[in-house]
């Protein structure tokens, strides 16, 4: 599972995320999206180095860009003065990668923070630039396009709550967690389905169709795994391993959901008027 689970944190580091800063306005994103390589490249050469120093100076690098990126969100919130639905899923996306950061050095270092083991704390790095950053942002910009809609308000306001319900279910139970999943998945859900029957016929490039297209389809299906996998952990059910996960869930988030929809979302800004 390793190798796999680091060339999806590397593509997190690399491209999502640089990618996913072009999509928020204001001066300290600007600066971060240009200096990120100088944190992301030792951050990925990191993972691939035995546990250690070195690994672990490495990757302190990368989760002091997060932390800094962390802290674009109150100077975002004093700007804007602004907890509009899509503005809480625009915060959540700026400060959750700081949980990957965090994590990737607590594995790195061999550290079991907070008493995790450090297999779990190496499945949060890719969780939190996806499920944290790339969802949250992803759903914050739906119910920008999608202001009028119920679903995309609810969207906006859900993928960032569940993704801290999974987060809180770290440390309280399977249940917590399973709680979390639900309502991640149903905001998920409710970004490809808006996605899916509302954004994608406004453009008329096929290319960026295609990609909204996509993303909104894996949706449907990856995330019903993700409500397999935390049922079957609660209920003690049976369910897919934490390796077919990162190959079916994580694989199919990281290409088919956070990938092609940031593309898709790049192409109608470069578009826009």
């Amino acid at each position: 599972m390793t190798p796999l689970v680091n060339l999806l944190v590397m593509l997190g580091m690399l491209v999502v995320v640089p990618v996913g800063l072009t999509l928020i306005d204001g001066p300290g994103t600007a600066v971060l999206r240009r200096c990120w390589p100088a944190a992301a490249v030792p951050g990925a050469v990191a993972l691939w180095l035995p546990r250690g120093p070195a690994a672990t100076a490495l990757a302190a690098l990368y989760a002091l860009a997060t932390a800094a990126l962390a802290l674009q969100a109150p100077r975002r919130l004093a700007r804007t003065r602004s907890a509009a639905p899509g503005e809480v899923a625009v915060l959540t996306a700026l400060a959750t990668p700081a949980v990957a950061g965090l994590a990737l050095v607590a594995e790195r270092s061999g550290h079991r923070l907070f008493g995790f083991d450090l297999g779990i704390l190496a499945l949060t790095v890719p969780h939190f630039h996806y499920a944290g950053f790339t969802a949250a942002l992803v759903a914050g910009l739906v119910c920008r396009a999608a202001p009028g809609l119920p679903a995309a308000r609810y969207a906006a306001l859900s993928v960032p709550l569940g993704t801290l319900l999974v987060l809180a279910g770290y440390f309280v139970d399977d249940w917590a967690e399973l709680l979390g999943a639900v309502v991640l998945t149903t905001g998920m859900w409710a970004v490809g389905l808006i996605t899916w029957r509302d954004l994608r016929g406004r453009t008329a490039d096929r290319v960026t169709g295609a990609l909204l297209a996509v993303s909104a389809a894996v949706l449907a299906l990856t995330m019903l795994l993700a409500l397999w996998w935390a049922l079957g952990e609660a209920a003690g059910l049976p369910h897919p391993t934490l390796t077919w996960m990162a190959a079916t869930h994580g694989l199919g988030n990281a290409l088919g959901f956070a990938l092609c929809s940031l593309l898709a979302w790049r192409r109608l800004k470069e578009t826009r008027p």
